[in-house]
């Protein structure tokens, strides 16, 4: 072992079991971007934003390989029994000023417990903003990183009894695609290692000055990594687009390209629909305004008429005949394995949900309750389901019985969201036979939302020498692993990056 790697003990190890198995379960699929970017061994320190609690320091955990000791906010240990937890697990308790100002030497404590992990070659991860928040933006990040490395690299040339290895800066973005959600996506971007030592020569002659530009240096690198909208308005509206239009935009890069849904990053999609409306705002502000009354008066539309988009734009993508088959034929074929896994599993799924309404104060908040008591609700289900299968069939099928349960609940639960989408459908045909005249509206201003944001498209792309705002996106599989792979446009643009199954951690290549 390298002697400043740190051995992973036997509790993180089953601790990264449990969670890997979470997230799968509770993610359709991780993206994972560059986690080679993570140094094998010596002294590494994470800076992370903070959009879903609890759930940002697992997907961190699962995906990183080594152990992660995280910064917690130090109200977590008054409880002794998560405390000791905590411990376990290698997180640090943080003192705030602002929470804790009558004792400063608390917050002295936390940068020498930070120094002694990073000393000891360890991974330190910090959520520099401060707080878990829902906007699709980095908040204003906080000194406390800065200080830290600064700290570290001044005084590991005078360590004893020698000198310590460099530390490594790495700004990690999480994207989810949509907070709330059961079966969503996320992404886990690792950026470029934020150099140092300029910041640690001017922090011989200013240390104050230093420290807040080794804190914007880490700001930008972060927000390199996530999908970031700098003002609020432009976030409203980049929302509005991608509910609209970005389905549309991977449809055509696939039919242009035949590509694999997994071949393309919607996440990169998004991140260039920002990058476009921002340029709009600038340089064309009376298109944006005109997309924006165009989407707020289709949105009234469906509104007053309670329908849904979804609906709306299936019926202007009828399918072909082919594709109708398919999906009849798989919803007759796996109407025995929803009814089964909707029996087994309905009690544990809307349990956690009800919760997850009933005690969310922050959005940021909702997952995470929803996780805990999936923890609890799901096992404690199971667990009385298959000690009743045993009782009336006995050990061998109440082993089969157990093991078919996460995959029928899965299952089940793609099923019902087809059956749904089929509902919508149906739904939205009714409403065209008795309300003939407002169907066709509504048909009518999604088509010209769309070809406006065509057009927006064609104007952008002029300005980028014909590049194709999806075709960064784009990750061409290789036919002799089926892995994914970046273009040379997207290691420029943001390393080396491809999709992976939930939970499995990108490979250095």
């Amino acid at each position: 072992m390298h002697p400043h790697q740190e051995s992973v003990d036997r509790f993180y190890t089953a601790l990264r079991l449990v969670a890997r198995f979470w997230i799968w379960f509770l993610f359709r699929e991780v993206a994972v971007r560059a986690a080679d970017r993570v140094p094998p061994a010596g002294p590494v320190l994470l800076c992370v934003n903070h959009p879903n609690n609890l759930i940002d320091s697992l997907l961190v955990g699962v995906v990183v390989p080594r152990k992660v000791h995280y910064l917690a906010n130090a109200s977590l240990y008054a409880n002794p029994i998560l405390a000791r937890f905590l411990i376990r697990a290698g997180a640090i308790p943080v003192h705030r000023r602002e929470d804790d100002s009558e004792h400063p030497d608390r917050n002295a404590a936390t940068f020498t417990a930070s120094r002694d992990v990073l000393r000891a070659g360890h991974v330190l991860a910090i959520y520099p903003e401060g707080i878990t928040h829902a906007e699709a933006r980095v908040q204003r990040i906080k000194t406390g990183a800065a200080r830290i490395a600064i700290d570290y690299e001044s005084s590991r040339a005078t360590a004893d009894p020698s000198p310590l290895p460099p530390l490594a800066v790495v700004p990690v973005g999480l994207s989810f695609e949509a907070r709330k959600s059961f079966r969503g996506r996320v992404l886990v971007a690792f950026g470029k290692t934020v150099l140092l030592e300029a910041h640690v020569a001017h922090a011989r002659q200013d240390s104050a000055a230093a420290v807040d530009e080794l804190t914007a240096a880490i700001q930008a690198a972060m927000e390199a990594e996530v999908v970031h909208v700098d003002r609020v308005d432009t976030a409203e509206v980049v929302r509005a687009v991608e509910d609209l239009y970005r389905d549309e935009l991977v449809r055509q890069l696939r039919v242009v390209r035949n590509l694999p849904p997994d071949a393309i990053d919607v996440f990169r999609v998004s991140r260039t629909i920002v990058e476009a409306v921002e340029h709009f705002k600038e340089h064309d502000p009376a298109r944006v305004a005109d997309v924006w009354r165009r989407i707020q008066h289709y949105r009234s539309l469906l509104t007053a008429w309670h329908v849904r988009d979804q609906a709306v734009d299936d019926r202007l993508r009828i399918p072909e005949t082919s594709h109708r088959l398919r999906e009849s034929g798989a919803a007759v074929i796996g109407l025995p394995v929803f009814l089964y896994g909707a029996a087994v599993n309905l009690v544990p799924y809307l349990v956690p949900r009800s919760l997850a309404h009933t005690f969310t104060r922050k959005e940021t908040d909702y997952a995470t309750i929803r996780l805990l008591a999936s923890v609890v609700a799901f096992p404690l289900t199971w667990g009385l389901e298959t000690w009743l299968a045993w009782r009336m069939a006995g050990v061998t099928w109440a082993a089969v019985f157990a093991l078919s349960l996460p995959l029928s609940g899965l299952l089940a639960y793609h099923y019902f969201r087809g059956l749904a989408r089929l509902r919508a459908r149906a739904d939205f045909a009714l409403f065209a036979l008795t309300h003939r005249r407002a169907a066709a509206r509504l048909l009518s201003e999604r088509r010209a939302i769309l070809r406006a944001l065509e057009c927006a498209k064609s104007a952008f792309l002029a300005g980028r020498d014909g590049e194709s705002p999806a075709s960064r996106a784009v990750v061409p599989v290789s036919p002799s692993v089926g892995q994914p792979r970046t273009t040379a446009t997207d290691v420029e643009r943001a390393g080396p990056s491809r999709w992976v199954p939930p939970v499995k951690p990108e490979r250095p290549r």
